[in-house]
């Protein structure tokens, strides 16, 4: 028994490393997160300040800092560049998928764990986010584990040994908060209030275990928290609940989208798993009590997470990141159930299967045709900077077809198994999605950052290394940032980026890169849309234009 876990094990890690490695560094980091968490690191490093999470070498109070301490680490390894920003969720990814399978096996068997994992593996949004170098896997992964662990220690409450998972609820919960945040602390707690409601308040914790989870989940956080409390006062702590205030309240990130938002999202990317997981989101499985119980619990994490970020009104596309997991034990269960149990995979859900995977297909196929004829729909873009973009040189090729006929693969596998052997034809749809995914990542978002930032990028990475200043105008951009290694503030910048109160302040900043007495040339990006409101600045000299983006120089006066 003990050398076939190892093996399935030693199968997991081989499957992740190959899916999840590979190619990291191969397209530029994207605007904004993955280029903002990325440069806080690297100047964690230039600056030798670990325990403050800067840009531009000022406080940068949106997030703690556990997650650019795994970046840092990763780019004393690897350096600092692409491949080291994102290389902390593809060990995620993989710590993920183990989890996911000893979780899995814990409660039903090692055949649900295999399941589980693979489940996860093969669907689509998911897969990309432990390609990325954003926050949100490490971050999603504690809060499930918190909660898992916290479903444990319930279902064992009149047991010793139910400390020992309380505590470990507490000690993954403290790094989520770590990671991301006081937010963890509020889906938590809430999911275990309605798990509570759920159960007619029964009591499932005692006062004492109850302060053990407290006592660990501050314990934890207060291992960055209060470091920084007692290092540098309350002010950068009260500034990062103000932002996270804002950011609820719609007016910091701007990116207000309809209620319904995430619902699509999570629903119509996250296939297969999303039409999967119908089969069983809806029902109650009575036949084992613990697994029972535990469906309790992530059906209440599902729905919490769904509807406080569709009543946030900031919405940005990984927010609701955290409900896959628990989407993907559902989706599990429906595979383990068709497969172990015979249950037959309802009608309606196999039909949703080939809609969205067909349609997926559909438009990555379609997109190097609409690549190789972008002039073609160039008139109907009514965005002047939209339109400039599309006259970057793109190499489209007949190769880039290749992920839509994984999928289509795929797909077809699985509506021809499906009657013969539905544990086969799961397994040919999730690995076939899989290495669409893998084929989708190596070869389209390089060139669709070549069309939004790449001119940018360029002109920044051009100016490595150079005594000069840049700065971005009119619009918001941490590019300029990494890929110009920009260098801690000077003397002349700290000095002339103060206000009147004496606090930093980048308009001031730019307001003398603009028109003060320089000591050296600032180059500058901005988009043509906003190129005559610079105008009247007549030591700015137009140096191109390149993919709607204008590149300028100020020389400082003789």
């Amino acid at each position: 028994m003990k050398a076939n876990l190892n093996t399935y094990r030693l199968l997991i890690i081989i499957t992740g490393a190959f899916f999840f490695f590979p190619f990291l560094g191969s397209t530029p980091l994207f605007d904004w997160d993955e280029i903002n968490f990325a440069e806080s690191a690297r100047e964690m490093i230039v600056s030798g300040d670990y325990g403050r999470v800067q840009i531009n070498f000022q406080p940068f109070w949106e997030k703690p800092p556990l997650f650019f301490w795994m970046q840092v680490l990763s780019m004393k390894i690897f350096g600092i560049n692409e491949y080291a920003a994102r290389f902390p969720n593809a060990v995620c990814g993989i710590i993920t998928l183990l989890l996911l399978f000893e979780f899995g096996r814990k409660l039903r068997d090692e055949k649900f764990g295999l399941m589980w994992a693979l489940t996860y593996l093969g669907s689509f949004l998911p897969h990309i986010y432990f390609k990325s170098g954003i926050i949100d896997p490490f971050f999603n992964l504690f809060i499930f584990c918190a909660i898992y662990f916290m479903a444990k220690s319930a279902h064992l409450y009149n047991k010793s040994n139910a400390a020992k998972y309380v505590l470990m609820a507490g000690i993954f919960s403290g790094l989520a908060i770590l990671t991301k945040g006081p937010v963890a602390v509020l889906l938590i707690g809430l999911t275990f209030l309605i798990v509570w409601a759920n159960m007619r308040f029964k009591k499932i914790v005692s006062f004492k275990h109850l302060l053990l989870y407290g006592f660990s989940t501050l314990l934890i956080s207060l291992a960055w928290f209060g470091y920084e409390l007692i290092k540098n006062g309350p002010w950068f702590i009260n500034e990062f609940i103000e932002y996270q205030i804002r950011l609820a309240k719609g007016t910091e990130a701007g990116h207000n989208q309809p209620f319904y938002y995430h619902f699509i999202v999570v629903f119509a990317g996250c296939f297969p798993m999303a039409q999967l997981s119908l089969q069983n989101l809806f029902t109650r499985n009575k036949t084992v009590f613990y697994i029972s119980s535990f469906e309790v619990w992530m059906k209440c994490l599902f729905w919490v997470v769904l509807i406080v970020f569709s009543l946030v009104k900031t919405k940005i596309i990984h927010y609701s990141s955290l409900t896959y997991l628990p989407l993907s034990f559902f989706a599990a269960l429906t595979f383990y159930d068709a497969s172990i149990n015979q249950q037959k995979i309802k009608k309606y859900i196999v039909n949703l299967i080939t809609l969205i995977v067909s349609l997926f297909a559909l438009a990555f196929g379609l997109l190097p045709l609409v690549g190789k004829n972008i002039n073609v729909i160039k008139p109907y873009i009514k965005d002047p900077f939209a339109q400039e973009n599309m006259n970057a040189e793109v190499n489209w090729s007949i190769l880039d077809a290749l992920p839509a006929v994984f999928l289509i693969s795929a797909l077809t596998l699985f509506l021809i198994y499906r009657n013969k052997s539905i544990a086969q034809s799961m397994f040919y749809l999730y690995t076939g999605v899989a290495l669409s995914i893998m084929l989708f990542l190596i070869l389209v978002p390089a060139k669709i950052e070549k069309y939004t930032q790449h001119a940018a990028v360029e002109f920044f990475s051009g100016l490595k290394g150079k005594d000069v200043y840049v700065e971005t105008l009119s619009y918001k951009s941490y590019a300029h940032y990494f890929y110009f290694a920009r260098p801690p503030l000077s003397k002349q910048e700290i000095i002339n980026a103060k206000d009147e109160n004496g606090l930093y302040s980048s308009q001031k900043l730019r307001d003398w890169y603009l028109s003060g007495q320089i000591d050296k040339p600032v180059y500058f990006s901005v988009k043509n849309i906003y190129l005559h409101e610079y105008e009247s600045y007549k030591k700015l000299k137009l140096l191109y234009k390149k993919n709607g983006f204008a590149f300028l120089v100020r020389e400082p006066d003789k």
